[in-house]
């Protein structure tokens, strides 16, 4: 079945060259492995009304989109962590922003690391693990150089000189975190960081086109400070911009650990004017990020590279712009659980259609592995994709794990097409259960009414028995667990 596939991607590329059809057949698939950060599925392929995203929908036209696409930790570190090296948090130990996976697991193969062992050229433009900056482990980065053979660091106006300008509603919090943005009247995008970190890996596609390659360019955008030529602010009008509805009774909905990504709640805050205002400031760095992922897709129809290289889009989480009076990150709620995921394949026959199954961004290792026909190490976590790229209708079983931590309380939370568990604590701290289907803003907490018990049993099950295992080791979850578990 494998083989099957792969030859009914590859077969198109024997009458479109002037090669041999064997020397066509034998060519190794490319991939180019595009990452964004803290982009929400508010884009246009997914049927955001709003956004303007018609490179991201473009590339989904050639591809699968994948609607239910979950992290496995809604955090730069963590999610990146898991992402890269096929194994859940549990197994990397990472729950924060300064712990590196090679602390407790020095000897495993990342995915660009699998690429290198069998021959590719693999390079990185930008932010692919937590910090772009290269660096040992404890020292000015989480960057992990093994895991390339060369790495590239842009630096544009939106990181050198233009952060005194910028408007920050939240002057207390760090401008990673801030409810911060600019409109800059002056830049371009080619001085700004995203518009380098397209340039140079345009550079790096022109010099390695003879060769496989595995090339990563990893967007800053749109992480906060929203910082962006103001041409992308321009797109979008105030007016159509809201806010969910909440109200000074909404805490009493949920468990108190479910809120407390946001402090103070609601919106760090700040007014509901400003909240807009940073939400249209948002949508403009999608947009802007948008436009330089366009340049990467001209540059490998330019350069001949369309027809044998292999498209993965994603963002390491969702993030909220005021459901349940949050925003950022670090819920186990829909909007920051769930992210975008796109994968293109040349040839497919499915290209343009939305996969709606439950599935995980752990899943991207084990599925680059299937269809370049490499083996990955026996120690990752995520279930190939390529079933679901070959028909997204397709009988799909995997649930999608995500978790939090709030100190020392965890949050787990497991994700099937119909329902969403979860627990703060191990039960002890609080539970809620939603219906995705007649509740997907997940409004309506089930997980007390009698009437759902045997439902809640069922999902509790499923996080436990797949999830929740025993942990060995020094970690945060495995230190709750036991008093948690009295």
């Amino acid at each position: 079945m494998k083989n099957s596939f792969l030859n009914s991607l590859i077969l198109p590329l024997a009458f479109s060259v002037t090669a041999s059809a064997t020397n066509a057949q034998s060519k190794r698939m490319n991939i180019l492995f595009i990452a964004v950060d803290d982009m929400n599925n508010d884009l246009g392929c997914y049927g955001h009304p709003i956004v303007k995203s018609p490179n991201i929908d473009r590339l989904a036209s050639k591809g699968i989109a994948f609607a239910n696409s979950y992290c496995q930790f809604p955090l730069s570190n963590p999610s990146r962590s898991s992402i890269l090296t096929g194994m859940r948090p549990d197994e990397t130990r990472v729950f924060n922003l300064q712990y590196h996976f090679r602390q407790d697991l020095p000897d495993v193969v990342t995915l660009p690391q699998m690429f290198i062992n069998n021959g590719y050229f693999v390079a990185r433009v930008g932010k692919m693990y937590h910090y772009g900056n290269p660096g040992d482990i404890g020292n000015n980065g989480l960057d992990d150089k093994v895991s390339w053979m060369e790495r590239i660091n842009p630096s544009g106006l939106d990181k050198t000189s233009l952060e005194l300008d910028i408007i920050n509603y939240t002057p207390q919090r760090g401008l990673g975190s801030a409810m911060a943005y600019l409109s800059d009247s002056k830049g371009k995008d080619v001085e700004h960081t995203d518009g380098k970190v397209a340039t140079e890996t345009i550079k790096l596609l022109e010099k390695h086109k003879n060769e496989p390659f595995f090339i990563a360019a990893g967007f800053y955008k749109p992480h906060t400070p929203w910082i962006t030529p103001g041409k992308y602010f321009d797109m979008y009008n105030p007016e159509k911009i809201s806010l969910p509805g909440i109200s000074a009774e909404t805490p009493d909905d949920y468990p108190e650990p479910a809120l407390a990504s946001t402090k103070p709640w609601p919106y760090f805050g700040i007014t509901t004017s400003q909240a807009m205002e940073c939400k249209l400031a948002y949508y403009a760095a999608i947009s802007f990020v948008d436009a330089q992922i366009g340049k990467l897709l001209d540059a490998l129809d330019s350069l001949g590279l369309s027809d044998n290289t292999i498209v993965v889009f994603w963002s390491d989480h969702g993030y909220h712009l005021g459901e349940h009076g949050l925003w950022f990150k670090q819920s186990c709620f829909e909007e920051s659980a769930k992210s975008p995921l796109i994968i293109s394949v040349p040839g497919s026959k499915s290209a343009g259609k939305i996969c709606h199954r439950t599935v995980e961004l752990i899943d991207i290792y084990p599925t680059l592995a299937e269809l370049t026909g490499l083996t990955p190490p026996g120690n990752i976590q995520g279930y190939s994709l390529y079933p679901l790229l070959k028909n997204p209708e397709a009988a799909w079983k995997h649930p999608a794990f995500t978790q939090v931590q709030r100190g020392e309380t965890p949050g787990h939370s497991v994700r099937t097409e119909l329902w969403r568990y979860t627990e703060w604590g191990y039960g002890k701290m609080g539970e809620e259960l939603y219906n995705e289907k007649n509740d997907p803003q997940e409004l309506n907490n089930l997980a007390d009414n009698p009437k759902y018990k045997d439902v809640k049993n069922k999902m509790k099950t499923l996080l436990h028995k797949y999830h929740l295992k025993p942990v060995n080791g020094g970690n945060a979850v495995a230190d709750t667990r036991e008093k948690y578990s009295n």
